[in-house]
C-alpha cells in the first residue's frame, strides 16, 4: 500500500507540475500577445505623428512660397512706382531749369506733354 500511496503522490505532483507548466505557457502567450498590441500601436501612432508633421511641413512651405511671390510682386511695383516717380521728378527739375535759363519755349512744353521728344 505504501508504494500504491507513493505512485498516487506521484502522479498529483505530475499533474499539478503540468497544470502549472500550461499556467505559464498561457501566461507568456498573454504577454507576448500584448506587447504586440502595444508595438503594432506605437508603430501606428509613430506615422500618425510622422504623416501630421509632413503635412505641416508642406503647408509651412507653400506659405513661405506664396509670402516670398507675394513680397516679390510688392517690391516689383513698389520699384516700378519709385522709378517713375523718380522719372517725373527728373523731367520736372529739367522744364524747371529749362525756365530759369528761359530756354523753354511755350510751344515746345506743349509739345512735350502731348508726344514724346526724340
Amino acid at each position: 500500500m505504501d508504494q500504491e500511496k507513493s505512485n498516487q503522490m506521484m502522479g498529483n505532483v505530475g499533474d499539478k507540475a503540468q497544470a502549472a507548466k500550461e499556467k505559464v505557457q498561457q501566461t507568456a502567450q498573454a504577454a507576448k500577445e500584448k506587447t504586440q498590441q502595444a508595438a503594432q500601436a506605437t508603430k501606428e501612432k509613430a506615422q500618425d505623428t510622422t504623416g501630421q508633421a509632413r503635412e505641416k511641413g508642406t503647408e509651412i512651405g507653400q506659405s513661405t512660397k506664396e509670402t516670398a511671390q507675394s513680397g516679390k510682386d510688392n517690391s516689383a511695383g513698389f520699384l516700378q512706382q519709385t522709378g517713375e516717380k523718380v522719372k517725373g521728378m527728373a523731367q520736372s527739375a529739367t522744364e524747371a531749369v529749362k525756365n530759369t535759363f528761359g530756354m523753354a519755349h511755350d510751344d515746345e512744353d506743349k509739345d512735350h506733354i502731348t508726344t514724346t521728344r526724340r
